[in-house]
C-alpha cells in the first residue's frame, strides 16, 4: 500500500508535468527565409490553415480587421505567448486584404463583415460569375 505522503509527492510531480505541457506553445512552421518577428510598424497574424500574414499597423483601424480580431478572440482566446490566429483560411484573408487595399466602399465592407460573422469563411475559386469574372464569397455555418 502507498503511504499518503508518497501519494501526495506523486500527485505534485504529475501536476508539475501537466503544467509544463500546458505552457508549451507551438508556433506555426516558418520557412527559413521568413522572420519570426514583424517588421517595425507591422503586426503578424496567421490564418487557420497556418499561412503567415504581415500587415501595417494602420490596418488595425479598418473595421474588417477589427471584426476578425474579435472573432479570433472569441474562438481561440487571447494568446499570451503565441501567435494570433484569425478564424479564416488564407484565401479569404488574401481577398480581405485586396478589399482593404482597393479602399472598397461601405456597402462591400458591410457585406464582407456580414460574411465574416458567419462561423466559417472561405473564398471559393470554383464558383465564379461568368459575366463579371469576380469571385464569390461562400460562408457556411
Amino acid at each position: 500500500m502507498i503511504s499518503p505522503k508518497h501519494l501526495v509527492k506523486i500527485a505534485r510531480k504529475w501536476q508539475r508535468v501537466a503544467a509544463m505541457r500546458r505552457k508549451r506553445i507551438s508556433f506555426p512552421q516558418v520557412d527559413g527565409d521568413e522572420e519570426v518577428l514583424a517588421h517595425r510598424g507591422h503586426f503578424v497574424v496567421y490564418s487557420i490553415d497556418g499561412k503567415r500574414f504581415m500587415f501595417p499597423i494602420r490596418y488595425l483601424n479598418d473595421c474588417i480587421i477589427q471584426e476578425l480580431l474579435k472573432l479570433s478572440e472569441d474562438e481561440f482566446g487571447l494568446p499570451s505567448n503565441g501567435p494570433i490566429t484569425l478564424p479564416c483560411d488564407a484565401t479569404f484573408i488574401d481577398y480581405m486584404v485586396s478589399m482593404i487595399q482597393r479602399r472598397a466602399n461601405a456597402e462591400i465592407k458591410k457585406a464582407l463583415l456580414m460574411s465574416i460573422t458567419a462561423n466559417t469563411c472561405s473564398l471559393s475559386h470554383s464558383l465564379q460569375q461568368n459575366h463579371t469574372g469576380q469571385q464569390l464569397l461562400v460562408c457556411s455555418h
